[in-house]
């Protein structure tokens, strides 16, 4: 479980991070699914694919390189009216980067990646790095990794995982990338015919 939602102990070493989306009263339930590491040709436009068969929007957070290689798959999201974030230029992780050149490898990515919203490569951010980027972006966690990335997850399991954590307001965190392949093309629909189903509506952060 501290991999799928990590724990709220955890989430405290993130002051200002959004893990999940306020509720609003009255309104009924909502999930927002993210997509992490793409475009790339082999799985983006399978997802954009089937988001569209449901009138679903998304949140897809983009490595600027591959934008720089794919720009066509960049600007078909936009055109399909999803939300994008920066994933960093490279997919570097903070914690293994001096401040400076983190922030500067987002900044190169943002040339590429119009948006507000960052999510740090496998969550990972020095409290100096966090303080400085939560100054110029929204810091977008997540509430569920649904482990689509991992050789010993079956699609099975990440269904299941949707299934087992996904509660009101979750942060939803998929791939567009080569190790979800084989998991995410029967793993996304199925999952998101549970969401509707348990009455969930879908929204792209803001």
């Amino acid at each position: 479980m501290i991999i799928e939602q990590p724990p709220r102990i955890y989430r405290w070493f993130f002051p200002g991070a959004f893990w999940k989306m306020p509720a609003p009263k009255g309104e009924a339930k909502c999930v927002y699914l993210t997509f992490d590491d793409g475009p790339i040709p082999e799985m983006t436009p399978l997802i954009l694919d089937i988001l569209d068969s449901y009138g679903i929007k998304a949140t897809f957070f983009c490595v600027g390189d591959n934008v720089r290689k794919h720009p066509e798959l960049y600007e078909r999201i936009l055109a399909e009216g999803h939300r994008v974030g920066n994933h960093t230029f490279n997919h570097i992780q903070g914690i293994r980067y001096w401040s400076k050149n983190y922030v500067n490898n987002i900044m190169e990515a943002s040339k590429y990646i119009k948006s507000d919203l960052i999510r740090p490569p496998h969550g990972h951010m020095r409290m100096p790095q966090l303080f400085r980027l939560r100054k110029l972006f929204r810091i977008i966690m997540w509430d569920v990794v649904t482990r689509d990335y991992s050789p010993h997850m079956t699609a099975r399991g990440v269904y299941n995982n949707i299934m087992r954590y996904t509660r009101n307001g979750s942060i939803i965190v998929f791939h567009d990338s080569l190790k979800a392949i084989g998991r995410i093309e029967e793993a996304l629909p199925k999952s998101i015919e549970w969401l509707i189903n348990q009455g969930y509506k879908f929204k792209t952060i803001a």
